[in-house]
């Protein structure tokens, strides 16, 4: 048996044993839905189903300070336990405060990280007057592709019932068909500022840093939104080797930061029947010509940074598909961000610039962008 059948049987079976065990403990599935998007002619549903703690939605506290009646801590809760003020019990008020938002979030990070897929569980999903009866694939994973459905371009939503849990809505996108120019842009090193090892990212960015301390890459919501100026309906997709569970994090981070709201197309760690790991080369392949196949009017401006792939996958596709490429654009890393997006402390080589006939920009943030996309156009 090859290794990397072992290790998928063996996260298999830890898996199974981690379901019967949660569902002892009054754990119910839920489902955790994702943008599903399409065409006025298909659409997909997208989403995944986790076993959940009936406590999963109870506030973090600490037990031995008062509480109030519709918060996890009374307020200035020192101060009440001590019945008494002053400009110590205030600071340490203010300290306690603000470690029961920190303790919230740290906790709410590994929770997402740590999960118990619900593999070929029944669910009903209900979209445009439809009732669709599916099942998850064996990794929890729903999507599923709805032909005929009638919708009109722009947002709507897909409920999506789990066998034994609760209905949750899923926003579906449906783009114009008269959509003529898109925009797909890559997110580690994209948009945010890594700093740290491809195989660390999603940990650190689930139960470690908050969304407001992750910084983004300088410019890059004034190159997006110069891009989109002329073709302000444009679809927009984020297309990540990062993980699932690291979702709710990015969408946070993408709407703080003023970058185009869209789709987040991510992928899963874990064995596969080829490999012990999911490849992101595969995946970011996989999904890019998904949006060509669906959408074979739009050109796509691609956009990433020279750290990993990104040169050769675009490269790639605007060789094999000139006419649905519009332009690439790459953000070039200091060596020290190609370094910690390789992995790799020696042997790092300088990433070729792709060989095509189709614009190529490239500049150290999106303000160098800009300025080049401007003296383009």
């Amino acid at each position: 048996m090859a290794l990397a059948d072992i290790a998928r049987a063996l996260d298999n079976g830890i898996n199974r044993r981690g379901i019967v065990r949660r569902r002892a403990q009054g754990w119910l599935p839920r489902i955790f839905p994702f943008t599903g998007y399409g065409s006025t002619t298909e659409l997909r549903v997208l989403g995944r189903a986790l076993m959940v703690s009936p406590d999963e939605d109870r506030p973090f506290t600490f037990p031995f300070l008062p509480r109030g009646t519709h918060s996890p801590l009374a307020e200035r809760p020192v101060s009440q336990l001590l019945d008494a003020h002053g400009p110590a019990i205030d600071a340490v008020d203010d300290m306690v405060e603000i470690a029961s938002e920190r303790a919230r979030e740290y906790e709410r990070g590994w929770r997402q990280f740590f999960t118990t897929q619900v593999g070929y569980l029944p669910v009903t999903v209900e979209i445009a007057g439809r009732r669709i009866e599916s099942r998850t694939d064996s990794s929890g994973y729903i999507d599923l592709l709805v032909p005929d459905h009638g919708l009109a371009p722009g947002w709507h939503e897909a409920t999506i019932t789990p066998r034994a849990g609760e209905p949750a809505t899923a926003p579906i996108l449906v783009i114009e068909p008269d959509a003529k120019l898109g925009l797909i842009s890559d997110v580690d090193d994209t948009i945010v500022i890594t700093w740290l090892p491809r195989m660390a990212l999603a940990a650190w960015n689930s139960f470690v840093r908050r969304t407001n301390t992750r910084q983004p890459v300088p410019g890059m919501a004034a190159f997006y939104a110069e891009l989109l100026r002329e073709y302000p309906d444009s679809p927009v997709f984020y297309l990540s080797t990062g993980a699932w569970n690291t979702l709710p994090a990015m969408q946070e981070f993408i709407t703080e930061n003023h970058l185009p709201t869209g789709p987040l197309l991510m992928t899963d760690w874990g064995p596969t029947p080829t490999g012990l790991f999911r490849s992101g080369q595969e995946h970011k392949k996989t999904q890019l010509r998904n949006l060509i196949i669906m959408f074979p009017q739009i050109r796509w401006f691609l956009v990433g940074d020279d750290g990993q792939h990104d040169p050769f996958i675009y490269g790639e596709l605007a060789r094999e598909h000139p006419r649905h490429v519009a332009g690439i654009a790459l953000r070039q890393l200091n060596p020290v961000e190609k370094v910690l997006s390789q992995g790799a402390l020696v042997g790092l080589e300088p990433q070729d610039t792709p060989d095509i006939s189709v614009p190529l920009i490239t500049a150290k943030d999106g303000f160098g962008l800009l300025a080049k996309i401007r003296e383009m156009f």
